[in-house]
């Protein structure tokens, strides 16, 4: 069943993680994603399932990590320095190979910054977020409507892959209100035979552990890791194309800046600028063929972005440097409008007589 809603984008996430299943939430409040804590602190007890605020965001990964190990499925979120703080968490997640959802609502930075929307997590996010050698799965939302469908999706993904997949939002998507079409009803979770479980004299015992102190050993988990993620990569790449069929420019933005460069496209259209946009969906794997396949008839690059200039070096890594790649940013909380937007466009096409 389904059902349309009018909701704001963090209460989409901690409703359609009820929906997939997820009935265990660690958490600790930090501006903009409170309202995810909140609302599970409501909803949880009426679903039988476990709400606990931690003492810490340390903490509240180390119970993602217990509650994954048993075979659940759980979730955290947090904003930007949250974040930092449970990359630990995120590095023994991986080196275990368990399963796990993480919201990540981002806010100007670094240290404490601001508490306005931004971008500025892109690559700790996509680089893995701790230490060591792995990748999470990074999902970028530009609606509500998105903010829950790749809630369900995300915890679909960590399941297959044995792997954490990321929510990467920021504070304008988390805090608008849009409709929201909702699936309802119980999910059936996917089996997992490594949880401890306990073995009931009927099977031997799983070990969950990141430690391994054979270095051949560790070598070989590594190496079976990026196998694993290679098939990510080839299979669960999401993305957008809009007017790109004969685009001369492409613009790429994920999340708030997709929307407002989406009106910038549009209005360059109408200038006779041949502009379009591809806009990734998940930010790793990064749609690397997409924007290759541009690059064949796309003559310059636009990354449009709230930081200082990150997924450019994704832009330019996927078309070889073949292409310019120019920044259009705005930073501290500040969100880039569809007027700068266009003026780099019309900049990009020759100046005002393109």
């Amino acid at each position: 069943m389904t059902e349309r809603v009018l909701m704001k984008g963090n209460e989409a996430i901690a409703e359609a993680a009820i929906q997939a299943g997820c009935r265990h939430y660690f958490g600790y409040p930090i501006t903009p994603q409170t309202e995810i804590a909140a609302y599970m602190a409501k909803r949880m007890p009426k679903v039988g399932g476990v709400f606990l605020q931690a003492e810490s965001e340390i903490a509240a990964i180390n119970m993602v990590y217990g509650a994954s190990a048993a075979g659940k499925r759980v979730m955290t979120s947090s904003s930007s320095p949250g974040i930092s703080l449970k990359s630990e968490g995120l590095s023994y997640l991986a080196g275990s190979d368990l399963p796990a959802f993480l919201v990540n609502v981002q806010r100007g930075g670094p240290g404490l910054g601001g508490i306005q929307p931004s971008q500025g997590d892109y690559f700790q996010a996509t680089r893995g977020g701790g230490h060591g050698d792995f990748h999470n799965i990074v999902l970028a939302p530009a609606s509500v409507q998105e903010m829950a469908s790749l809630t369900v999706r995300g915890f679909d993904l960590a399941d297959e892959y044995r792997m954490t997949a990321m929510i990467l939002a920021d504070g304008m998507i988390g805090q608008m209100m849009e409709p929201v079409l909702l699936e309802t009803g119980n999910r059936k979770e996917t089996e997992k035979p490594w949880a401890l479980t306990g073995t009931q004299g009927a099977r031997t015992k799983n070990i969950v552990t990141s430690l391994f102190l054979d270095p051949e050993e560790l070598e070989q988990k590594s190496l079976s890791r990026f196998e694993r993620y290679k098939i990510v990569q080839e299979k669960e790449v999401l993305y957008e194309r809009f007017m790109m069929d004969d685009a001369e420019i492409c613009l790429v933005a994920y999340g708030i800046s997709a929307r407002v460069s989406r009106n910038a496209v549009s209005a360059a259209r109408e200038r006779g600028i041949r502009a379009g946009l591809i806009r990734p969906i998940t930010l790793w794997p990064f749609p690397v063929e997409a924007l290759r396949e541009a690059a064949a008839t796309a003559k310059r690059f636009l990354s449009v972005e709230m930081s200082m200039g990150q997924m450019i070096e994704d832009i330019e890594r996927a078309v070889r440097c073949t292409r310019p790649v120019t920044l259009v940013s705005r930073v501290g909380g500040v969100i880039p409008s569809p007027e700068q937007v266009l003026a780099a466009i019309i900049d990009a096409a020759g100046g005002e007589n393109a």
